[in-house]
């Protein structure tokens, strides 16, 4: 498998093998991790060799977010770096903990934030994969605090199959049940 790291994350692989399981040895699989699947998506497009899969995790998507939206984020983010990547890896574990991100925490740019901020999903490009013969799977969840998973499950449920779970957040994992 070819895989790529979510913003300000490297490595963080292991987290999705619930998801990915036996098929992380899989060559014919590239998947990505939010600002990743922007990646992973490119990656396919222009890679010559074989891509049976294409694995969207939790996929950066702010389709109809406001200019004001986008501004304020990268204004926060040049302010202050390091309370706008803490907030940041908080919402993206939630529910989980924080702490189940921070061993992969490396904290991205401005450039790759403002990147997967005004990211437009091309319609007619993931059309020609699937003419292609590539699946492609995203895999969401509803308690996301990053991105829109309803209006993200929305958009890729025309692509393939996407799955929206109820328990899950932005990493896909839950957090402790509550009382």
């Amino acid at each position: 498998m070819t895989f790529f790291s979510g913003f300000g994350l490297e490595g963080e692989t292991a987290l999705f093998n619930e998801i990915i399981g036996s098929d992380a040895d899989n060559p014919y699989l590239v998947a990505g991790f939010s600002y990743g699947a922007i990646k992973a998506l490119e990656y396919v497009e222009r890679c010559d060799r074989r891509v049976d899969r294409l694995v969207l995790l939790s996929p950066a998507f702010f389709k109809g977010e406001s200019r004001a939206f986008v501004k304020a984020q990268i204004l926060y983010f040049r302010k202050d770096p390091e309370a706008y990547f803490e907030t940041f890896l908080t919402n993206a574990a939630y529910p989980a903990d924080k702490k189940l991100l921070e061993p992969f925490a490396v904290r991205g740019s401005v450039e790759e934030l403002e990147e997967l901020l005004t990211y437009e999903w091309p319609e007619e490009r993931l059309d020609r994969l699937l003419g292609r013969g590539v699946a492609i799977e995203t895999f969401l969840g509803a308690r996301d605090r990053i991105v829109d998973a309803g209006a993200a499950h929305a958009f890729f449920r025309n692509f393939g199959e996407s799955w929206l779970f109820k328990p899950y957040g932005h990493i896909l994992h839950e957090g402790e049940r509550d009382g």
